[in-house]
């Protein structure tokens, strides 16, 4: 499944991790099909199982489609946030950064010596570049910071200085970790960066394209990497299945080491496979039903929303259509226990929105729809609640979960339809806004402010036809964006739950999203050959090769044994 950003709640003010490795782990001899290999360099090749859609030879890092390919292997950030460590801080591109001017200027000491892999300098002029090119091209800027800077320039040789037009901590996790930085040499002379496919990526990272089609991505190590003795791994093959079966049955038999999609039997497929075959199945963040109001009237009346949220038994889905694997989620939209300290129960609890068929008939009645005698509700204009929900083909659990909730709202009257597409045409659905209903999950980070920013944000959004960062069912709310931009300019604790309590509120009473279930970041992997994997006692990343830039640094991580 496609992942998200996620964790534990920090604000990004915590110390950088200075004087230590930027990669911990011990080292090994290079194994590949278990044999040794007895060589300095990188040795060895590991395969990637995942179900997504077929490849399309692009990696522009500012293409949702190609991004996950791109950041992490090829290009780089500033800074590592990782998400999973309360919001620990590793410099990458950046060696230093400093909070000044009460927390509106922010300055990046940029690391010398860096190469990009085709041996051109890397200066603090990419860095003033990539911003810049944010700023010309507002397509590419995903998370909105220039909302919130106001300008980028290079003072010296090697520092950048960033200022915003208010205090503006949280973006931190925006600016240092999910900005790739881009070559000048190289972006400057595409004439529409927004379309540009970069099928020959040149970046920082540890990884170089050899070799895609669209079945197969080939990665070699990159000798241009800065990072001494990295990485271990020298060939990465990713290959491209369209839907969850053949790629388990990869992952399974041995082709491939490292897996992130859903296993109906984890056990049978998986587990008892090999003592070696391990798995770590984190909660992240919601996947929920995206409402497009904008695209259907009917769906525009709260008390509709109120119903089918009434009406879907989140823990029947959870059980049938996830195995037990996946969580319920809540209204709220706090995923727990993830972010359990920042739910506010007593409101979630006056709310209500457990599962209540009954209420769900009663909130439709109430508003004046009409119930025949087939059991189908109307409008008084007569028109049927039949709505249709695209979802991803690939996803065989999304598939089983839209099943029980088909089932679920046919019992109070509502009709469900899923479109399960394939990946491009899903995510271009979704993006432009060409649905009713969409089966989906935004990114969060070290905190649930996050995840609603991705979920609520206005200003991410677009007009239906034109592709969207973020929020992509369009919700526009003015008092919503206040309160976002509120908790950015804060840095106290208390205003932001505050903050958070409010938008919680928001989702209770107006269910601009309605959470179904929590996303999990599915990570099957195996030790037989390979050492330092991230896990619950060394959770130095997200597990899952989905999730960028994590990808890269897992990547390199590992060791043969």
């Amino acid at each position: 499944m496609k992942i998200s950003r996620f964790f534990r709640v920090a604000l990004l003010t915590g110390a950088i991790t200075m004087g230590l490795p930027l990669v911990a782990g011990a080292s090994g001899s290079g194994h590949r099909a278990g044999k040794a290999h007895h060589a300095s360099g990188p040795t060895g090749t590991l395969t990637i199982s995942n179900a997504e859609f077929l490849w399309t030879c692009g990696f522009s890092p500012y293409n949702a489609s190609s991004a996950l390919l791109a950041f992490g292997p090829v290009y780089q950030s500033l800074m590592f946030v990782n998400t999973m460590q309360n919001g620990k801080i590793t410099p990458w591109l950046a060696t230093n950064y400093a909070w000044s001017n009460q927390n509106k200027t922010l300055t990046f000491t940029i690391r010398n010596g860096v190469k990009w892999n085709d041996g051109s300098p890397f200066t603090a002029a990419d860095v003033v570049y990539t911003f810049s090119l944010l700023k010309k091209y507002p397509a590419l800027d995903l998370n909105s910071i220039w909302t919130v800077l106001s300008s980028v320039a290079q003072l010296g040789k090697n520092k950048v200085v960033m200022t915003f037009k208010s205090p503006s901590v949280p973006y931190f996790y925006y600016i240092a970790d999910q900005v790739p930085i881009l070559p000048e040499h190289i972006w400057s002379k595409v004439a529409n960066p927004v379309t540009f496919k970069d099928t020959s990526p040149v970046g920082t990272g540890p990884y170089v394209i050899k070799n895609c089609t669209p079945h197969n991505v080939e990665y070699v190590a990159s000798s241009k990497y800065w990072q001494p003795g990295l990485p271990k791994i020298k060939t990465i093959e990713y290959p491209a299945f369209t839907s969850n079966p053949p790629a388990n049955t990869l992952l399974s038999t041995g082709g491939a080491q490292w897996g992130f999609q859903f296993m109906p039997n984890l056990k049978a497929e998986w587990t008892s496979k090999s003592p070696g075959n391990k798995y770590w199945f984190p909660p992240v963040v919601n996947v929920s039903m995206f409402v497009n109001q904008k695209s259907d009237p009917i769906l525009a009346n709260v008390a509709v929303r109120k119903a089918i949220s009434y009406a879907i038994d989140r823990a029947k889905v959870a059980a049938i259509g996830e195995y037990g694997y996946e969580l319920p989620a809540n209204q709220a939209g706090v995923v727990t226990p993830t972010f359990s300290s920042w739910l506010d129960k007593a409101q979630l609890s006056k709310a209500g929105y457990h599962y209540d068929p009954t209420k769900a008939i009663q909130i439709l009645k109430k508003a004046g729809f009409k119930r025949g005698s087939t059991g189908h509700f109307k409008t008084p204009q007569g028109k049927p609640l039949d709505f249709t929900i695209i979802s991803q083909s690939a996803y065989t659990d999304w598939v089983a979960d839209l099943q029980v909730m088909s089932q679920e709202l046919s019992k109070v009257g509502i009709q469900l339809t899923a479109d399960n597409l394939a990946g491009s045409a899903y995510e271009s659905d979704l993006f432009t806004g060409n649905y009713q209903l969409a089966f989906a999950e935004e990114t969060g980070g070290p905190t649930p402010y996050y995840e609603f920013r991705q979920m609520l944000y206005g200003p991410s959004s677009a007009p239906i036809g034109k592709p969207a960062s973020t929020n992509w069912e369009r919700y526009q709310s003015s008092t919503t964006d206040n309160l976002l931009k509120q908790y950015a300019v804060t840095t106290s604790t208390s205003v932001q739950r505050s903050i958070m309590n409010k938008l919680q509120g928001i989702m209770l009473k107006d269910l601009p999203v309605i959470p179904v279930i929590e996303q999990a970041d599915w990570d099957e992997y195996s030790t037989t050959n390979l050492t330092g994997w991230p896990t619950p006692q060394d959770p130095y990343a997200q597990p899952a090769p989905q999730v960028v830039p994590d990808f890269g640094v897992v990547l390199l991580h590992l060791r043969w044994k």
